[in-house]
């Protein structure tokens, strides 16, 4: 039976990859957005080939913003059996540059737009036989990162959320796992506003998106609760 997935923050990277991988896998998907001028058109090239696409405009910092896309996804779609939390944000900056409305933006974005769509998702999965509600983590979840004071506090709250919905919902069926991103991934953004070395090596977006797709797929007698993807670069593990 086709699987109802949301993706909860779309660009032209990972977000992209996993709405493509998850049509590939013949999951109906909604994508939320505060634009839709991107995803619309990447709706369109996913029901090309007879996948089921649509594109919602949602701002997941704000609650009824999100009660309503959800409404639209129960009657338009049905009850959701996938969420990924991939929304995030940041202004790139230090302690003493970082203003609290940057501070805020960040949080509201990464951690309460992920506790706002997990509690209808989880709704929708404790009506039914469970699901897979997913967190797209990074390096700086689990390290802080100077210059990213936001991106990196934030981080660290969603990765802690996810924590601690992993042991409530877990027992009632529903899989809750985190992505730890660790590198940069292969996008022309990355490669037009990054110095990168001849060398580098870049994470490719359609081979995460294949990892979070295993996640929705493992057996519950052996769930994991995160996996880390880096490029295959020896530096990576020094």
């Amino acid at each position: 039976m086709s699987k109802i997935a949301v993706i909860a923050g779309i660009g032209a990277g990972l977000g992209a990859a996993l709405a493509r991988k998850f049509v590939a896998e013949d999951c109906a998907v909604a994508l939320l957005s505060r634009s839709t001028e991107f995803s619309s058109n990447l709706v369109t090239d996913l029901t090309a080939n007879g996948g089921k696409a649509l594109a919602l405009e949602a701002d997941v910092s704000d609650s009824a913003s999100v009660d309503r896309a959800f409404e639209q996804i129960r009657q338009l779609l049905g009850p959701v059996d996938i969420l990924v939390n991939h929304a995030s944000a940041s202004s790139w900056k230090g302690l003493l540059e970082a203003s609290p409305e940057e501070m805020e933006r960040a949080w509201r974005v990464s951690v309460l737009g992920a506790f706002l769509c997990s509690q209808h998702a989880a709704r929708h999965m404790l009506e039914g036989d469970g699901g897979t509600i997913l967190f797209t983590g990074a390096t700086s979840g689990v390290r802080g990162r100077a210059g990213a004071i936001d991106f990196s506090s934030a981080k660290f709250g969603a990765r802690g959320l996810a924590d601690s919905m992993a042991r409530e919902l877990w027992p009632q069926g529903i899989h809750v796992a985190h992505v730890i991103v660790d590198g940069m991934i292969d996008t022309p953004m990355v490669r037009e506003n990054f110095n990168l070395a001849d060398d580098e090596v870049l994470l490719d977006a359609d081979d995460i998106a294949a990892v979070y797709w295993d996640l929705v797929q493992q057996r519950r007698g052996a769930w994991s609760f995160e996996v880390d993807v880096r490029p295959h670069r020896e530096a990576f593990f020094e």
